[in-house]
């Protein structure tokens, strides 16, 4: 999203005239690095607006950052946005967004002074309000950007921003979409759901994945199909070259599966899950090749003979052993040693 203007002439319009834009319903992150504003940086663990929140005794603290993002949201806008009037009409927004979730954030800290109020209990949901605005910028400047070039585009925000009751996560997403002609509209969705669940409890930063399938089965794509910087290839381009890979070309959703248990996330297993059952076809397509096929993911394809197709690791990597001659003939051993592995926060390879 962070090279919008590459993505809107590859992705969003292209070759495409008149009919040929529509039927099609975009998920879209958010900038690149306002994630990590918002929350805390992904790999440094730099604090942002809501680490800072969930520690800091003074407002100042995550005041300041809060500002930050503001700022960094209304230079983004600028960068997009030459006219006057598409440039207010999205600073208006996202500032709007931002006062409210201060406010909130203020009240809420107030609200927790009291004894009978404790802030620990609210964090989840601080932290899904702040994720929203990422999303929620880029989703208004995309269906703003499509407008000005002539598009009749559409924002569902599946933010729940106005919402006064959350709804479970199917009837929010299968709701938000009821109605809306795709022939006729070029439909733009937050990537981020709010619902009664709480996508963030299971999934933390990998929630746009989830949404996007749940909005493929519920309005039932065709194909789903993910975008990304480069192709799945046959190893890391950033770690052997590009020169020295090839792009897969076709796969299936098992060979998804154990890439992901790896951490080389084609998509999220229970995104892929959902997709399997609803029987639709994915597409991992690079982002600015957009005449080349990509890889397919599908349920049931199976390779000529049998072959490596991918070669993907992990560092820091532990064997685990269990000797306890007391297990012999106890059926609740293993669910035991998966207790504590989970209580400890370890990633379970196999």
């Amino acid at each position: 999203m962070s090279r919008f203007d590459e993505v809107l002439n590859t992705i969003f319009t292209g070759q495409r005239r008149n009919s040929e834009l529509y039927n099609r319903i975009f998920v879209v992150s958010a900038y690149g690095g306002m994630t990590n504003l918002l929350l805390e940086h992904k790999k440094s663990g730099e604090p942002g607006v809501y680490a800072r929140f969930a520690d800091a005794e003074s407002e100042d603290a995550w005041l300041d950052v809060l500002e930050q993002v503001r700022s960094a949201m209304l230079a983004k806008n600028a960068e997009l946005f030459s006219a006057d009037y598409e440039r207010r009409a999205a600073d208006r927004f996202i500032s709007g967004r931002i006062d409210d979730a201060r406010e909130c954030m203020r009240n809420l800290r107030q609200l927790c002074s009291y004894g009978h109020f404790q802030l620990g209990e609210h964090l989840m949901k601080v932290r899904e309000m702040l994720a929203s605005l990422g999303e929620a910028h880029s989703a208004f400047n995309t269906v703003l950007a499509l407008k000005k070039e002539g598009i009749n585009a559409r924002l569902v925000d599946l933010t729940g921003w106005d919402l006064q009751e959350p709804k479970n996560f199917r009837d929010m997403i299968k709701d938000s979409f009821a109605g809306i002609d795709f022939s006729k509209e070029l439909v733009v969705s937050t990537g981020y759901t709010h619902c009664s669940e709480g996508l963030m409890n299971t999934f933390d930063r990998g929630y746009s994945e989830i949404s996007f399938a749940e909005i493929a089965a519920a309005t039932g794509a065709r194909e789903a199909i993910i975008h990304k910087e480069y192709h799945l290839s046959s190893a890391d381009p950033n770690q052997v070259g590009v020169d020295k890979v090839v792009t897969i070309g076709r796969t299936n959703y098992d060979v998804a599966d154990q890439l992901s248990n790896l951490g080389m996330e084609a998509i999220h297993p229970r995104a892929a899950r959902t997709l399997r059952r609803a029987g639709i076809q994915l597409r991992i397509k690079n982002a600015f090749e957009p005449d080349h096929g990509g890889t397919t993911i599908s349920q049931n394809y199976c390779s000529e003979k049998p072959c490596v197709e991918i070669i993907a690791g992990r560092k820091d990597v532990f064997g685990l052993e269990v000797f306890d001659q007391e297990m012999l003939g106890d059926v609740g051993y293993d669910i035991e040693i998966t207790r504590i592995l989970k209580q400890l926060k370890l990633y379970v390879v196999n």
